[in-house]
């Protein structure tokens, strides 16, 4: 048995059985829970070393219904706080949570639970990749670009939190609904936006975040609640950005820019299932970032070639999205936009209005886009200056290498 496949199912189905067991046990025994579903992955690869079952998924639900019942006894014995059902309706109320539609609703309670407001917005992340989707701590770390010892700190802040202020395992409703569905669509689209284009030294894209941010948000889709215009947006939005992962990159591992992508191995069916997505977005007439995201990226998989985009109407949506969501990282791509259609003046303008600061660990595309300024009106020794400045500030050795076969071109002019 490879342990490939068990990595596998643990990331696939491990969230599934926190939030099942969750919902059965409470958020108050979250760590016990957690606890008791390595247990019975360990047990797996123990187990399966001699033969893999016909039906793993099956096997790791029917382990998961017995240590369900192994806590309870567990806790009783302890006398802990536990769900008030008796022996006699033990198997009922376990086999009913256990039916998929059930499964979907654990998970979506979890996703609240993660996103919740109350969290800091730095732990809401890392909480809901470890306890919805099944990601270690490492790989968590990883992902974020952060130290293990510090996703350590923010899962144990979380799970304080939760406990101190009694958080409900439930998806709310009413008035609290939508600010508490805005935190989830935010969490998402943090989630994917890392997976698209980390900032990690060896990676430049992680599907396996992609993936993961865009099940959870098909779960959105799948419940009336939470099923509203900009979730659909936010899906439509990841559809059309991952139907271009494959593309990022080429055969020898080099950065593609949208320009040299081979569109002809775009994954269209993606961008058709984004199409309908977004269809269902504006049957309603209010419009969120997401729907400005979306239709920015809609017009560049709709585009036959670089050349043919229709760089006015990408201009105009990012203009609508600058209008309800003030960001320098929106004034930075009006200015490549300028670029591109020689507005130099203009997109100067932008440009003076930004500093590097504004930008963090991603300063390196203020000073690439000041570059490509510089290149375009002949001043060249200034490009190579911000260029320069490019190299040094970037992270992910892909763009690295990006940015001075840039150089060497500059070089050449």
């Amino acid at each position: 048995m490879k342990h490939e496949i068990i990595d596998h199912l643990f990331r696939s189905h491990s969230g599934k059985m926190v939030s099942v067991l969750t919902r059965i046990f409470g958020l108050s025994h979250l760590e016990i829970i957690e606890d008791a579903v390595q247990d019975t992955f360990i047990k797996a690869t123990t187990k399966w070393q001699a033969q893999q079952p016909e039906n793993p998924e099956a096997w790791l639900t029917k382990a998961a219904k017995n240590r369900v019942l192994d806590i309870f006894r567990t806790l009783k014995a302890e006398k802990k706080h536990v769900p008030d059902f008796n022996y006699s309706t033990n198997a009922i109320a376990i086999n009913e949570l256990f039916l998929d539609t059930e499964i979907e609703d654990a998970q979506l309670r979890m996703i609240f639970t993660a996103c919740h407001p109350r969290l800091d917005p730095r732990d809401r992340i890392s909480f809901a990749l470890k306890t919805v989707s099944g990601f270690s701590i490492k790989e968590i770390a990883s992902a974020l670009l952060t130290k293990e010892e510090t996703i350590k700190k923010r899962l144990l802040r979380a799970r304080k939190v939760i406990k101190t202020e009694d958080l409900k395992f439930t998806i709310p409703q009413g008035k609290s609904l939508p600010e508490r569905l805005n935190s989830v669509m935010e969490v998402l689209y943090l989630i994917f936006n890392e997976g698209f284009h980390s900032n990690k030294k060896e990676k430049l894209i992680q599907k396996e975040l992609c993936g993961e941010a865009m099940r959870l948000s098909q779960m959105l889709l799948k419940n009336k609640l939470t099923r509203i215009p900009s979730s659909y947006a936010l899906f439509a939005l990841m559809c059309f950005h991952a139907a271009r992962l494959d593309t990022k990159t080429n055969a020898d591992n080099e950065l593609l820019d949208l320009k040299t992508q081979d569109r002809s191995k775009w994954h269209f069916p993606l961008v058709e299932l984004g199409n309908t997505m977004m269809n269902k977005a504006v049957e309603q007439d209010k419009f969120s970032s997401y729907h400005y995201e979306a239709a920015i990226a809609a017009e560049h998989v709709r585009a036959s070639s670089f050349e043919n985009t229709n760089w006015d109407k990408v201009l105009y949506w990012y203009q609508c999205l600058h209008t309800i969501q003030p960001m320098p990282s929106h004034v930075l791509t009006m200015a490549v936009i300028c670029l591109q259609i020689k507005d130099y003046k203009t997109a100067k303008k932008h440009l003076d209005q930004l500093q590097p600061d504004n930008f963090a660990q991603r300063s390196y595309l203020y000073y690439g886009t000041l570059a490509d300024y510089y290149t375009a009106i002949n001043n060249f020794k200034k490009a190579i200056t911000n260029i320069d400045l490019a190299i040094d500030t970037v992270n992910n050795n892909l763009e690295k290498e990006y940015l001075q076969k840039k150089r060497l071109r500059l070089l050449l002019e």
